[in-house]
């Protein structure tokens, strides 16, 4: 049979096995049933038909009782990466994705730019299965170069996607832009416990931020406390420590000493800057200085 002569019903139930193999690396007969809540016969009939168009995609793990992705899998159905980032950000399900009943490891929409989606699903399985996985990864200062990183989450700063993981070559928790990471492959290596979510101090700090309007830039202040829905002329924005650098320049905030930064862009300014010293990315934070 081919795929156009699949009915729309179980087109959406092959289409969520695909992006289960995809992004997770594994399905389960149980969780086609749960979803649509289709009998245990018509699962299997999907998943066989999954097999048959494509054979080399999956494994059944007799062990595990689940289907496996196999090292060579090549996607059934045209995942476009803009809307599957999106939908990934927001919860957001079409029923043709797993979305919903599996909580991904993103957080924060953004379509100012296309990763390549096969890199973040390599990115995705590691997560799930606790697993490193090494990179070539071309940064500003050092150029192209492998690496082995232990990722935990997948984020956005409003301008570009990064996943958030342990290097094991700087030995530090960083933020890789997925754009600039041209290979990923999984590695056999489990990760250690140094080197998990929980461990990493500035993903787990969360920072309140008062934002005020900037003193000297807006004329009429009034209009920023209705942009933002101040509350007695400020607001208060709850943050992980590891993202405020990009929050402060995504929104740009004034960040310096005397609220110092004389542009119009600047219609926000940081009234707290002493209780940021230890968040992340502050080289971003427009006008910051260290104290």
């Amino acid at each position: 049979m081919e795929l156009e002569n699949v009915n729309y019903a179980q087109k959406q139930r092959l289409a969520y096995i695909d992006f289960k193999l995809m992004f997770t690396s594994s399905v389960t007969r149980n969780e086609i049933i749960q979803r649509f809540e289709c009998g245990t016969a018509a699962a299997s009939r999907d998943l066989a038909l999954y097999k048959q168009l494509a054979p080399k995609n999956l494994t059944y793990n007799t062990t595990e009782k689940q289907y496996l992705l196999e090292s060579n899998f090549k996607p059934l159905f045209n995942h476009d990466p803009r809307k599957t980032l999106v939908k990934l950000a927001n919860d957001i399900s079409d029923g043709f994705d797993a979305i919903g009943d599996t909580k991904f490891p993103v957080e924060a929409p953004s379509s100012l730019n296309v990763p390549d989606l096969m890199i973040v699903a390599r990115i995705s399985q590691a997560i799930f299965q606790n697993k490193a996985i090494n990179i070539i990864y071309t940064s500003l200062s050092s150029g192209s170069n492998s690496r082995d990183i232990v990722p935990h989450s997948i984020i956005d700063n409003g301008l570009r996607w990064h996943v958030r993981a342990y290097c094991r070559k700087s030995e530090e928790f960083r933020n890789f832009v997925l754009t600039r990471i041209t290979k990923a492959t999984m590695t056999s290596g489990i990760s250690k416990g140094h080197e998990i979510k929980e461990q990493d101090k500035e993903w787990n700090t969360f920072i309140s931020l008062e934002l005020v309007p900037h003193p000297k830039n807006i004329q009429h202040p009034t209009a920023v406390e209705l942009d933002y829905g101040m509350i007695d002329g400020k607001m208060t924005i709850k943050t992980r420590a590891a993202l405020t650098g990009y929050l402060l320049r995504r929104w740009n905030v004034d960040c310096s000493d005397n609220a110092e930064l004389n542009s119009s862009e600047y219609q926000l300014y940081l009234n707290n800057k002493h209780l940021i010293s230890e968040a992340g990315n502050l080289t971003l934070a427009p006008g910051f200085q260290d104290l």
